[in-house]
């Protein structure tokens, strides 16, 4: 969860593991929703609020609008990394 003025830019850095942290140490590069403001303050302010909810509260809007956790990075440039299960087969 954060803020930034490149949706796009910050996507692909935590895609490839480039900003430490959270999504790093677990491997999470994974876009599942964002929102737009219209101010960088607001942004702000909302990140905050979130911050502060039980995971749960924060899993409700998600599934709400992505009830499948489809990935919501997919474009040029953007595609999912893939994550195969040992013993998988492509059938």
């Amino acid at each position: 969860m954060g803020v930034t003025l490149n949706l796009l830019v910050r996507v692909f850095r935590y895609r490839e593991g480039l900003i430490p942290g959270f999504t790093r140490r677990y491997d999470i590069g994974f876009l599942v929703q964002y929102e737009r403001h219209d101010t960088m303050e607001a942004a702000i302010l909302r990140e905050k609020r979130l911050k502060e909810w039980r995971r749960a509260w924060k899993v409700d809007p998600i599934e709400a609008r992505n009830e499948q956790w489809d990935y919501r990075a997919i474009g040029p440039g953007m595609a999912r990394r893939l994550r195969i299960s040992p013993g998988a087969t492509s059938d």
